[in-house]
């Protein structure tokens, strides 16, 4: 298994076969398979030809971690309904044994390939995917709530830190003065448009394609009430100019919510 943490905590292939046949039976006797992916919070496996069980990689305290997956299987179940194109339904909440310390989840398997920034930059029908999308999250009812929290979807000027350390680090690879100059104006962006419900990670690798097609969207358990500028980093991920426009033109995005997505895409 890749290290991607100095106190990772790994989990082996035995292992889930012992938590799978101890806690899900009905699955006893298919194939458990590790997946690779860009992912650093979970290993995933795939149980059979429709679970994927994930188990959290870093040490955290039990009962917090439960509340949390709780609460991002709530959400995950909330995305589902409003969600255009296929989500992942959540299966069952795990309890840590036989040497796995943590809780961890199973949720449904989605058939599909993993996007890539060039994989469908040019493609009318995956812009007209990614704008559906996003127009169903912003009209979906946030129920009064508001951003919480110290994630992305709020301050852009609360992550100075954040990008300071990371441009720090950058130092020999890229241009760190232009980028410096480039987060002095990004995080003096005021924040105008009021929330929307939002998926928060609207990255190449949560969405899965196929034939230029949106057909899958992944990790769902961050949906919550963010600035609407947030998913706006998917034009910037994953489309090429003249798509990205027309992703703009169709939303009707004001030209400070437009480069408040391209703030909160240069801060991932």
């Amino acid at each position: 298994m890749l290290v991607v943490h100095a106190d990772q905590i790994d989990i082996s292939h035995d292992q889930v076969v012992s938590l799978i046949a101890e806690q899900l039976p009905a699955l006893v006797g298919l194939d458990v398979v590790a997946v690779s992916g860009a992912g650093t919070v979970n290993s995933i496996y795939r149980i059979g030809d429709d679970v994927a069980a994930r188990f959290p990689l870093r040490p955290a305290d039990t009962d917090r971690l439960h509340a949390r997956h709780v609460s991002e299987l709530a959400a995950a179940t909330e995305f589902r309904r409003v969600c255009p194109v296929p989500a992942p339904e959540p299966l069952h909440l795990g309890s840590p044994g036989h040497g796995y310390p943590l809780p961890w989840t199973a949720q449904s398997w989605l058939p599909g390939t993993v996007a890539t920034p060039t994989s469908c930059e040019d493609s009318t029908t995956f812009t007209q995917d990614l704008t559906l999308l996003l127009e169903r999250l912003r009209t979906c009812d946030t129920r009064g709530r508001r951003f919480e929290g110290g994630g992305r979807g709020g301050a852009l000027a609360d992550h100075d830190g954040w990008m300071n350390e990371c441009i720090r680090r950058s130092e020999g690879l890229l241009d760190t003065e232009a980028m410096r100059t480039m987060w002095a104006s990004f995080r003096q962006l005021p924040r105008e448009d009021p929330d929307v419900m939002s998926h928060g990670d609207l990255i190449p690798s949560n969405l899965l394609v196929n034939d230029a097609k949106l057909v899958g969207v992944l990790d769902t358990g961050g949906f919550q009430a963010a600035d609407p500028a947030l998913d706006l980093v998917c034009a910037w991920h994953l489309l090429s100019d003249a798509p990205r426009q027309q992703l703009r033109s169709t939303l009707g995005c004001s030209d400070l919510q437009w480069e408040r997505g391209k703030a909160w895409a240069f801060h991932q």
